[in-house]
Parts: C-alpha cells; structure tokens; sequence
C-alpha cells in the first residue's frame, strides 16, 4: 500500500479562473479516492480540442474555477474500497468515458455509452458524493469530464481507468485516452472498410468553419481518421479540404488524393464519384457541419456507401436528404469515442502501437513542461500544433 493512501495529496494543478484567462499553477489537496475512485499519479496529460472549447466557455454556462485536462497517462497511486481490477503501481489512462459493466449499454456488443459513465461536461464533482476531490484552502475546485489531468494528482471513478501494458511509453500513449482513438475507431469500428476500399475524409468541408475550435478539431480528427484508412488498407484515401496545405499535412498519414471543393465547378460528391467509378465505399465527415456531412452521404456508392459522422454538429442543427439514398443502399451512422468500450476497447490501441502498426510520434508536435502549460494553449489557438504533451512532473 501506498504510504500516502488514505491520506489528502498536496500537488501543482494548473487551475482555470476565469473564462479564457491563463490558467494558474496553485497548490491544491487531493483528497483519497473514495468507493469505486482511484487515485492517479498524473505522468503526462496532452491539450485536447475539448478543453479549449470548455476553457473559453463560448455560450456556455460559467464553471470556475475548474481542473481541466483529459487526455493523460499516469501510475495508479491508490484505490478506493470496491475497486478489485485495478492497484497501486498500475500504468493506466483517464478516461472522459467510462464502463461500468453493468447497465444495458455495457453489456450489448452495438455500443459505448455507458448508462453511468458516459460524457459529462457539465458534471463538477464526483458521482459517489457529489463532492469535488480538490481543494485550495479548503474551498473546492470543479472537476472536468471525470478526469481533471491538469493536476499532478487525480481521483476518477474506476470504471474510467483502463489498465494499460506498463512496457508502454505514457508520454505517448497518453493521447490515446481521446483523440487518436475516436478518429481511428470511427474508420476501424464504424465505416469498417474492406481491404482496397475508397475513402473519402472530409476536412473542412464544403462550407469553411465558423469557428476557430472547430476548425482545429476539424484538421485534428482529419488526420486521425486518413491514419485509420491507412491501418485498414484503403487504396484510395481522399482528403476534402478547403485548405490546399492540408495536402502535403495529411500525406504523411497515408492521403493518397486530395479535393479542394473551391477549385471544381460541380459539386463535390460529383467530383467523389467520378473519382471512384460511382461513389466512396466509406465517407467520413470531421466537421460536424451539416452540409459536409451531406456531401459525405451523396458521394458515397449506392447499394453499400456509408457515411460516418465523427465531427460535432451544434445542437440545433437538422438534416435533410432524399429517402431514394436509404432506398439505394446507402447508410449514415455516428459515433462517440470510435465506439471503443473504454476498458476493454482501448488496451488493444496501446497494443496496435507496441507493435508498430498504430504510428503516435507523428501526432506529437510539442513538449512543454506544467509551468508551461499555457503555452499549449497558445500552440493550438494559433494552429500550430496537433498535439502538445505536458510533462507534469516538470
């Protein structure tokens, strides 16, 4: 047992203030994990899309100050009564999340959206007691999609720790605990394409973005989703972009070709088409924009096309399209997190890249230390990074 167990932890923790001001390295308390929470020594966290988006808290409700931080690595420092899968010293990842292995989702095969677990952004506590594990004398700090990795020291419900191979790198395996794997699943998982199939990726889409967020995320689920088709054998893998750069970015993921809807005449998918003798086997759509994802639906083969969509729509948005696609065979699905089940889905990512079929160096474009994390923040803003790792021992 830990000599810490069951005792309150003080750490640094880059803690969020205010809305889109810098976040702050405090001193902070992490109090023991309670029944069914885990402790985490936090090795490495990485800056998603997702803690931008909730950092700068753009239309939505205030909720400061605040831990963020959800892509991350760490050393399992203790656990909390009735956790039996997991101990001190254990190599594990966060998840934003979870699987209970109990409800009707956890037990069906078709999905991953666990009955208690799943995504919360607005949640601030833990679920046991409602209370936050953190402290800055002795006033509580709101947790962050159940992880809160922007601390040295964390506390997760355990059905969102995945036990992971302790041979793996956790400077780069961290970033498996979000992004990579909902790009890759979304192609491997989803659209399942047959060895030699015709992919289409749409980027940004026929429209441009409307904001700089999902901008970002749009190019960062892109390159994960052309890394997919590359792991599936696609034989043609199709980047749609208005971004001509975009081209020789993605290249190095396995793009074989590459559409700029602004330098055709005809509409994209009729472009698709010709292309690929009728239509994309698999069509996937990274923007959330509603017109991109009908593009990606028309551009893909009658009798068997399918679109998948991966990026985020706002909530309002609707769709419409002619009922003759569904009739021709076609198909349009989502997914969330890839539909990788959390803990037992994501030790075979950590495997796929042990024996070097999965490539995550190419993802990591900057390293900063804790005390730089703001940094991070600067890189994505401007556009200039796809990952950032923080060293949180540093």
């Amino acid at each position: 047992m830990s000599s810490t167990a069951g005792k309150a932890i003080p750490c640094k923790a880059a803690v969020a203030w205010e809305a889109g001001k810098p976040l702050v390295i405090e001193n902070v308390e992490v109090a023991p994990p309670q029944e069914n929470e885990v402790r985490i020594k936090v090795k490495y966290s990485s800056l998603c899309h997702t803690d931008l988006h909730f950092w700068e808290s753009k239309g939505l409700p205030p909720m400061f100050p605040r831990i963020f931080g959800h892509e991350a690595s760490g050393i399992v420092e203790s656990v909390g009564d009735g956790v039996l899968d997991l101990k001190a010293g254990d190599h594990v990842l966060p998840v934003f999340t979870g699987e209970c292995g109990e409800c009707p989702h956890c037990k069906s095969e078709e999905s991953n959206m666990c009955d208690l677990l799943r995504i919360n952004p607005v949640r601030e506590v833990m679920i046991s007691d409602g209370k936050s594990r953190f402290t800055i004398n002795g006033k509580p700090i709101s947790h962050f999609l159940g992880t809160s990795t922007f601390s040295q020291y964390t506390v997760v419900h355990s059905g969102c720790v995945v036990k992971i191979n302790p041979k793996a790198p956790l400077d780069k395996v961290c970033i498996l605990s979000c992004g990579i794997t909902t790009g890759l699943g979304a192609v491997l998982n989803v659209a399942k394409p047959k060895k030699g199939a015709s992919i289409a990726v749409f980027g940004l889409g026929t429209v441009g973005a409307s904001c700089n967020v999902i901008y970002k995320n749009s190019l960062w689920l892109y390159d994960q989703a052309v890394e997919g088709a590359r792991i599936a054998g696609a034989s043609k893998i199709i980047g749609v972009d208005l971004n001509p750069n975009r081209f020789k970015e993605a290249k190095k993921f396995g793009l074989t070709d590459f559409i700029n809807p602004k330098e055709h005449e005809k509409p994209v998918h009729e472009v698709l088409k010709e292309m690929t003798n009728g239509g994309v086997d698999r069509s996937i759509e990274c923007t959330g924009n509603i017109n991109a994802l009908m593009s990606a639906l028309d551009a893909a083969h009658d009798g068997w096309g399918r679109a998948v969509l991966v990026g985020v729509p706002s909530m309002d948005a609707v769709f419409k399209t002619n009922p003759y696609n569904f009739l021709d065979g076609k198909t349009i699905t989502g997914t969330t997190f890839g539909n990788y089940k959390p803990k037992t889905g994501l030790p075979s990512m950590v495997d796929l890249f042990m024996n070097n079929t999965l490539e995550l160096e190419k993802f990591i474009t900057h390293r900063v230390p804790l005390s730089e994390i703001n940094n991070a923040f600067d890189y994505m803003i401007k556009g200039q990074s796809l990952r950032t790792i923080i060293d949180m021992e540093n």
